[in-house]
């Protein structure tokens, strides 16, 4: 009798393992379907969050935010070339009737260093420095700058050549010289008035900081305001590269070998993330 209820209880028990085993599928494609419909949800949150800020980023960098790079001296003691630059594209746009409530619009001042597409050449742009605006009187005496009257205090300019250039220093009173640009001509011969140049509304006169290597407002003429697209705000990285690579729209090979082989030592590791600001010019 005792033998008969061992075999029993194994037979039984025998059983009941079977149906356990026979439950394991279901029971892990249970687990497969919930791991599945939760990593479905996160997925889509995933995929979801990152086009909404692809679409952010769209948009601030067509509409707010512009980056630039400086590809010239003429700007060198506040800005070099190779410096990366995001630029404020919003602060100068013309204000509306509720966003100029919300939103900080301003005017271009006196110092404020801008962004611009080149007058003669629209296609291309340019970093200078704000000199004058509408209704200021301008003029060089041997490479100062007199602004309404008065000698202006100028700490960010430098002059790297030791002599006057006639016309370039000596603005507007000395003839033009070669390499002036038609609208420089007519602004010459239209609004200079008792040897200054009188800025007309609607325009700003701009010059370079590096004062003796800069193609500005005394070789193109005025800067129409329409053509001013923002103001540098931060320096995100500096890069020591030569012109030619930087005013090339297409990333070359050459630039780009130059980058990877010495991105650490041609860094300009004390100007990444520099804020650039300008000057209360008066």
């Amino acid at each position: 009798m005792a033998t008969v209820r061992v075999k029993a209880r194994i037979v039984r028990a025998g059983k009941t393992g079977k149906e356990a085993t026979a439950d394991k599928p279901g029971v892990l494609r249970g687990m497969w379907n919930r791991y599945r419909a939760l990593t479905r949800d996160i997925h889509r949150g995933f995929i979801a969050e990152w086009t909404v800020n692809i679409i952010v980023l769209l948009f601030l960098f067509a509409n707010v935010v512009q980056a630039f790079v400086i590809p010239s001296a003429s700007m060198e003691g506040t800005l070099m070339t190779g410096d990366h630059l995001f630029v404020d594209k919003l602060v100068y746009a013309p204000p509306g009737a509720v966003s100029s409530r919300l939103l900080p619009y301003r005017d271009v001042r006196r110092g404020d260093i801008i962004v611009l597409r080149d007058p003669v050449d629209l296609d291309k742009d340019l970093v200078k420095r704000a000199i004058g605006i509408p209704g200021d009187h301008i003029r060089l005496v041997n490479k100062q700058l007199i602004l309404n009257g008065h000698a202006a205090n100028e700490p960010y300019v430098q002059h790297i050549t030791p002599y006057i250039d006639p016309y370039r220093d000596n603005f507007p009173v000395a003839a033009p010289e070669p390499g002036v640009m038609p609208p420089a001509i007519a602004m010459l011969a239209d609004h200079v008035v008792n040897g200054e140049v009188v800025v007309p509304p609607n325009c700003i006169f701009a010059m370079g900081d590096n004062r003796d290597d800069s193609l500005d407002s005394r070789y193109f003429g005025f800067v129409p305001r329409a053509n001013i697209e923002g103001t540098p705000v931060v320096i995100y990285w500096s890069f020591d590269a030569p012109t030619a690579d930087l005013m090339n729209g297409n990333i070359g090979i050459d630039h780009m070998m130059d980058i990877v082989t010495h991105f650490f030592t041609k860094t300009r590791w004390s100007r990444t993330l520099k804020l650039v600001r300008g000057y209360p010019l008066k």
